[in-house]
């Protein structure tokens, strides 16, 4: 079981480790058949995954626990055999949307447009399958293949991010106007050239010895960025309007 499947870890100060025992007096209230030795099958199936001590006892988080709740409830009110309830969990590990309906396909967000402020805000973490994006894009194989071909999208360990879902997404848009994949390269080029800019100014901010320099060259990344999408909109706006 990958560590994407487990809770993001708390910090020394405040994470309060529970064992087994506490595990389930935590659940027994709500799930009357759970054991310790039921706890114990769900680890092996790979479903929740605690720490361990250096002398191999288990400990487990409040994540752990909320993960062997929505386990327990979706064998309970489901009969959801073993194997959808880990596929199950494996979409929600990846960003996906739980469907209304347990067991049926789950469908990956739309991530925020941020066009109208012109803020480039973190891309919610994502990863989807090839199926999974040509479903959520409503892209068909060989346009995908094109956008590919053209580095305009790229699976990285075989899984796409929120950023290629949007790609896709504004991909299929400009294709139903008759513009391809090929059209858009210059669009990667120009995004490569203000990468490159921002890149310059903020890697020697990174490396300054100064307390503090990483926070603030993050803050000039964040800024910059937001700089060059308002610029960018600014001459399309301009350009637009001469033509009309």
């Amino acid at each position: 079981m990958s560590s994407a499947a487990r809770a993001a870890p708390e910090t020394a100060a405040t994470a309060r480790l529970l064992s087994i025992g506490e595990v389930l007096g935590e659940l027994v209230a709500d799930f009357a058949d759970v054991s310790v030795s039921k706890i114990r099958f769900l680890e092996e199936k790979g479903l929740v995954a605690p720490q361990r001590t250096a002398s191999g006892y288990r400990k487990f988080t409040a994540g752990d626990v909320d993960r062997l709740r929505t386990v327990l409830a979706l064998q309970r009110d489901h009969y959801m055999p073993l194997k959808a309830i880990a596929e199950h969990l494996d979409a929600l590990d990846r960003g996906l949307a739980p469907s209304a309906e347990p067991g049926r396909p789950t469908l990956a967000p739309r991530p925020v447009d941020d066009q109208e402020t012109g803020a480039l805000s973190p891309m919610p973490r994502l990863r989807l399958r090839r199926a999974e994006l040509l479903q959520a894009a409503d892209l068909d194989e060989q346009l995908l293949g094109d956008l590919e071909r053209y580095g305009l999208v790229a699976a990285v360990d075989g899984h796409f991010s929120a950023d290629d879902l949007e790609v896709a997404r504004t991909a299929g848009a400009l294709a139903g106007y008759g513009i391809e994949a090929r059209h858009l390269r210059s669009f990667r080029t120009a995004a490569e050239r203000e990468v490159g800019l921002v890149e310059q100014v903020v890697t020697p901010m990174r490396r300054h010895p100064a307390p503090g320099a990483t926070a603030r060259a993050d803050a000039a990344a964040g800024e910059l960025a937001a700089l060059c999408l308002r610029l960018h909109s600014s001459l399309v706006r301009s350009g637009l309007d001469r033509l009309v």
